[in-house]
This record gives structure tokens, sequence and C-alpha cells, in this order.
């Protein structure tokens, strides 16, 4: 493995990192987005703003840092990758933004009109958000990013790879989503709240599987490069994930919801890495490799250095983040929802 092959797996590292942690954020806003009405879903969203209240923003650090790394790391990927996916990659820009002033607006909304535009905004874009950025997989995946920069600006993010890759990334955000916040419903006490969680997690993970064991057979077809990859050493990841997503719905099933929480990350996290293995050595499939693609050697060694510094400063700081909302002590008025 040479410094290009490093820098390469930091930055896949963070799209892990993203997928888990915004995924489980986007995830909360769809459920929201699927609670009902004022009177039946406002325990629910009550749990929801309880549960990622705390921690909504630092979740997009990880994307943060997986843009920096790409423009820098691999700037001659980076640059037909924008170009040729602007589309996608805006709307999800506008997504991110109106989920945010959604999530933030509705806590001070002056009426129950606005809370619910706002609300609104918040739900929906937290199922369009990761439905692009799968569709921005997906495009990389199928080799329909070229190095020249001159793919097709729609057709390079809605072939069968790109909209299967959208559907997999909301499925499985919901699937995150719902294993968290049974595990924060159970830990808060609220019981009826569990088994609206658990029932939509077995729900979430039984779909998710299946539309995952047809997307592997979309793929022979329309991402070939990607398949026999997957077919290879990849396929040990893809068991992986297998097996950590079938226990995570054992888990579910039997109410063991702190460690489901665990094994749902896992089979995200192997899902994610599947992709990386199977796509290795491209960055961008079937046009540019990582050593192709990398920058001068110190700027790679600036990005390396500077993520043993974020590794040092940074993921402590979030971590200490993340446990304490996991027990309750950033609750901004201090009780669960009701």
């Amino acid at each position: 493995m040479n410094l290009a092959d490093v820098v390469g797996a930091m930055l896949f590292a963070g799209i892990m990192l993203y997928a888990i942690f915004g995924g489980a954020d986007f995830g909360s806003g769809i459920w929201d987005l699927l609670a009902g009405g004022d009177e039946r879903g406002g325990s629910v969203r009550r749990l929801i703003d309880h549960s990622i209240g705390p921690v909504w923003e630092a979740n997009h650090v990880w994307l943060v840092f997986v843009l920096v790394f790409l423009w820098t790391g691999f700037p001659t990927a980076f640059g037909p990758l924008m170009s040729t996916l602007y589309v996608p990659m805006s709307l999800v820009a506008v997504g991110i933004v109106l989920r945010g002033a959604g999530f933030a607006f509705r806590k001070f909304s002056s009426d129950l009109g606005q809370a619910r535009l706002y609300g609104f905004l918040f739900a929906l874009s937290s199922l369009v958000t990761p439905f692009f950025l799968g569709t921005v997989a997906g495009a990389v995946a199928s080799g329909r990013v070229p190095a020249t920069g001159s793919g097709d600006r729609w057709t390079s993010w809605t072939g069968p790879t790109s909209l299967v890759g959208g559907v997999l990334a909301v499925l499985t955000c919901a699937l995150l989503a719902a294993v968290f916040l049974a595990a924060d419903a159970e830990r808060l006490g609220r019981a009826d709240l569990v088994e609206w969680a658990r029932t939509r997690a077995l729900a979430a993970g039984v779909v998710t599987g299946v539309v995952a064991l047809a997307a592997i057979a979309l793929l022979a077809d329309d991402a070939e490069t990607l398949y026999d990859g997957l077919t290879g050493w990849g396929a040990i990841v893809l068991v992986a994930s297998a097996v950590a997503g079938t226990a995570c719905l054992w888990l579910v099933w039997n109410r063991r919801l702190q460690l489901a929480r665990v094994a749902a990350v896992a089979a995200v996290g192997a899902v994610v890495a599947g992709w990386g293995v199977g796509q290795y050595p491209w960055v961008l499939v079937d046009t540019l490799e990582i050593d192709q693609a990398a920058g001068a050697r110190p700027t790679l060694w600036g990005l390396v250095i500077g993520f043993g510094l974020a590794a040092i400063m940074v993921v402590p700081s979030l971590g200490y983040l993340f446990l304490l909302a996991n027990r309750g002590s950033l609750s901004a008025d201090g009780e669960g929802p009701s």
C-alpha cells in the first residue's frame, strides 16, 4: 500500500463515518415524516428531537472531512465528479441547508402553522438528501463519471445502480435511526415508543436486506467492475455485513436494543467498506485510479498528518459528545419525551 492508498483509505473511513452517524441523523427525519399527525406523532417527534438534538450538527463534520480529502488529495477526480454530478450534489447541499433550518426553526416557531412547515422541510429534506447521495455513489460505482468531466449531467446519476443506490441509502438510514430510537426510548423508560421504533426497525431491516440482495444482482449488468470486486475480496465484507444485519434483527426481535445498535453500525459500516474494497483501485470506476488521481506527495503527507491530529483532538471530543447525549446529559429540558 502506497501513500495514495493510505489517503484513499482515510477518505473512505470518512465516508463510512458519515454513512453511520449522518445516516442515523437523516433516518430520524425520515421517521419524523412518517410519524403521523400532531396528536399521533407528537411523542415520536419529541423522542427524535431528544435523540438527535445535541449531536445533529456535529454529524456533518464527516462530510466536510470527505470533501476536503477529496479535493486536496485527489483533485483530478474532484473536478470531473463535481462537473458531471453537479445536479445531485447541488440538491444534496440544498437538502442539508433546508433540513438544518427546518429542525432549528421548528422549535422556535411562533404558531402551529409555522412549526408544521418547518417540520415538513426538516422531514422531507431528511428523505431527499440521502437519496441523492446514494445516486452519486451509484454514478461513480457504475463508471458513469469519466475523468474528462464530460459525463452526461442527467443520465450519469439516473441509471439503475444510482436509483437503487439512492433507495438503499434511504433504507439504511431508516434502519439505523429506528434501532437508535428504540434504544433511546428504552433508556428513557418509554415502552410504547420502544415498540413503535422496534417494529419499524424490523420492517426496515427486512426491506433493506431484500433491496441489497437485488442490488448485487443488478450490478452484474450495470456496474461490472464493482460486481467483480464484490465477488472477489469484497465478498468477505459483504458476508460480514449480512451477518451483522441478521444479528441486528435478531437482537431487535429479542429486545436487546443496546447491542442491536452496535450490530446496526457494523452492518452499515461493512456495506460502505464493501463498496471501497470492490471499487479498489479506482476513484472514478473504469476511468481514473487512485495513483492517477492523487495530488502532490507533500499534500498527501499533509493530509495524513492532519488526519492524525484530528484523531487526537476531534475524535475524542465527538466521542465524549455522543457519550453525554447517550446518557441524556445534554437534554435541553432534562426530561424525556412525554
